[in-house]
């Protein structure tokens, strides 16, 4: 823990997601006096969740997930005390259209070893798409490639992989850890996720589930700012901001906020308008607008019965991606009786087929595919349905868009920049996010007089013969 602030400095936060609330506990708990601003009636930002008015019923924004290897993100828990709403999975199931399983999990053998037993044993794939596959895993272990521009379907191209290992492995993975399709994902970052959680580790590579929805969950951030002697303005949008050599003001509602240090937390397609009143900012306008966004959608289903005993799986093949059975994931009711029905949410990530189309079409294209791979879909009933698109949802990560992801530091010696698109080193993700918030409160920290201000958490050290690999 860091000494408190020697002169109780006003940190205005603007921004609830991930990143501003990372940036707000972190600099409370070090003696700051936070406010955060957030211009909805809830925290969270992307990973958030509400009543739905047209079903009644409380749901996420989309399913969000972590991995072991999102060390920052599983601190944060731990500062909030909500670690134990986190149930974890060691297995990943892989269902092909017409149901047949294959179970990937870690085994006893060293890393990059453990799960080489469940991945000669996974029927999805055939020995030639397995040889082709452990082939790439081999050199992306031993080193990361750098950013040439090229794209990581023609780095999978380049090295061999079959159609099948494609569309049944990489593809599978990625969409749905970058939000990207593969012809449009840089390779560093395509590599990067699969060194850390699948090569690195067995503990890298677990997945964490929430256990409660998801404002839920960071929401408990509310209590912890207050508890610490910060504010939290829910509802408050702010609407620009003045840097002086000696403080910043904000304008809120029509009134002025003097404060001695301001974090700028909102997404990269929302930031420009806070800086359109600025002329210095032209630069870091120009480099946001390079930026393209990808799309989300979620698809949530609710059925009169049990459908399935899984708590999720990966489908293959289709446009659905992954199901989560989330009348088993939520507390409290993973042992509920089958006459109890099934509540699902379906997700697409890198939607952009799904953009255009209506609720109904959608919808009606869930349900054609999820009877495919659950045949206790196919005489359920369905109760009621939503979808949920994010059309913005993450930041695209295309090759050379690191030239463009600013660090947290501006051209205002007062003023930070915390985000999943800031220069974290990791893409659009919930570990991206508390990241940026972590690193922006240590430049404040330590423009404060706090030297030693530490709130970034170590990487995940590697395990077995991936520490011969650093």
């Amino acid at each position: 823990m860091t000494p408190p602030a020697p002169q109780k400095a006003r940190v205005a936060l603007v921004g609830g997601g991930l990143a501003g609330l990372a940036a707000s506990c972190a600099l409370a708990d070090s003696g700051f006096q936070v406010t955060l601003f957030e211009r909805r009636p809830f925290l969270g930002g992307r990973a958030s969740s509400y009543q739905h008015p047209g079903t009644g019923e409380v749901v996420d924004n989309c399913q969000h997930v972590l991995l072991g290897c999102c060390t920052n993100l599983i601190e944060f828990y731990r500062r909030l005390g909500v670690q134990d709403k986190i149930r974890w999975y060691d297995a990943l199931t892989f269902l092909e259209p017409g149901g047949r399983a294959s179970v990937i999990g870690a085994s006893w053998l060293p890393a990059p070893l453990h799960t080489a037993p469940a991945f000669l044993r996974a029927a999805c794939l055939d020995l030639r798409d397995k040889l082709a596959i452990a082939t790439a895993m081999a050199t992306l272990a031993q080193s990361l490639p750098a950013d040439n521009g090229e794209t990581f379907l023609a780095w999978l191209q380049r090295h061999g992989q079959t159609e099948r290992a494609i569309e049944r492995f990489w593809k599978t993975i990625l969409i749905s850890a970058l939000n990207e399709d593969l012809h449009r994902m840089s390779v560093s970052y395509a590599a990067q996720v699969v060194r850390e959680s699948f090569l690195k580790s067995a503990a890298a590579g677990r997945m964490g589930v929430p256990t409660v929805p998801l404002t839920e969950l960071y929401g408990t951030a509310e209590a912890y700012i207050r508890a610490r002697g910060g504010e939290v303005r829910l509802r408050n949008v702010v609407e620009s901001f003045r840097a002086e050599p000696g403080e910043v003001t904000l304008a809120i509602g029509g009134n002025d906020a003097d404060f001695d240090f301001a974090v700028l937390a909102a997404s990269f397609d929302v930031l420009p308008r806070l800086l359109r009143q600025t002329s210095a900012a032209e630069p870091l306008r120009q480099s946001l607008g390079r930026f393209e966004s990808s799309p989300i959608t979620g698809i949530h289903l609710w059925f009169d019965r049990q459908i399935s005993d899984l708590d999720h799986a990966v489908l293959l093949d289709r446009t659905i991606q992954w199901m989560f059975h989330k009348s088993r994931l939520l507390d409290g009711t993973k042992s509920a009786p089958e006459s109890t029905g099934s509540y699902v949410e379906l997700v697409v990530s890198s939607s952009k087929s799904l953009v255009e189309k209506s609720r109904q079409e959608i919808i009606d294209l869930a349900l054609k595919e999820l009877r495919e791979f659950f045949p206790g879909a196919r005489d359920a009933n369905l109760v009621k349905a939503t979808v949920i698109k994010e059309v913005h949802a993450t930041y695209s990560p295309e090759p050379g868009v690191d030239a463009y992801r600013p660090p947290n530091e501006t051209v205002w010696p007062r003023v930070f920049l915390a985000g999943d698109w800031t220069a974290t080193g990791w893409p659009a993700t919930m570990e991206g996010a508390v990241r940026s918030g972590y690193q922006a409160a240590e430049c404040i920290a330590r423009v404060s007089g706090l030297k030693d201000a530490a709130f970034l958490q170590p990487d995940l050290p590697a395990a077995g013969f991936m520490r011969l690999f650093g």
